[in-house]
């Protein structure tokens, strides 16, 4: 399935999907490691590194976007972002960065992309490529 939306930070990212119905702050709701650790997300306990996170926008403090910088060059960011509509947060954020963020996706993605498909961002495109997944979703990884 392809979907198409705005680039906002150019680039190309793919992963498995990470589909969060509620916005992220990514000040409280990330931990330092990487992990979602706002239960309103219905992701707890998940990391982020490597997925791409889809999710309707950023909420909280202009800091998130440091923070999505720091899980970056930690490794432990997101391949690529999609959201509904794009916010000084994630925009900032992913741009220093340099994480793939398309926005205005239609048709909308968190009614058409699920928390375990696999998803190539070609941002600089607008295009979101989404393949359904056949297995059952992973569960989370285990907290130590």
């Amino acid at each position: 399935m392809r979907l198409r939306g705005r680039r906002i930070v150019g680039g190309f990212g793919e992963g498995i999907a990470l589909v969060l119905k509620s916005p992220i702050s990514f000040l409280e709701g990330v931990d330092s490691r990487g992990f979602i650790v706002d239960p309103e997300t219905g992701l707890e306990g998940r990391r982020i590194s490597g997925r791409v996170l889809v999710f309707p926008w950023c909420r909280g403090s202009t800091v998130g976007a440091y923070k999505i910088y720091s899980l970056s060059i930690m490794g432990l960011g997101p391949s690529a972002m999609v959201c509904r509509e794009a916010d000084i947060i994630s925009a900032t954020g992913c741009g220093i960065a340099g994480i793939p963020l398309v926005d205005r996706v239609q048709p909308d993605p968190l009614k058409t992309i699920r928390t375990g498909d696999h998803v190539k961002v070609y941002a600089d495109l607008g295009l979101v490529e989404v393949s359904k997944r056949t297995l059952r979703p992973e569960s989370p990884p285990r907290r130590s």
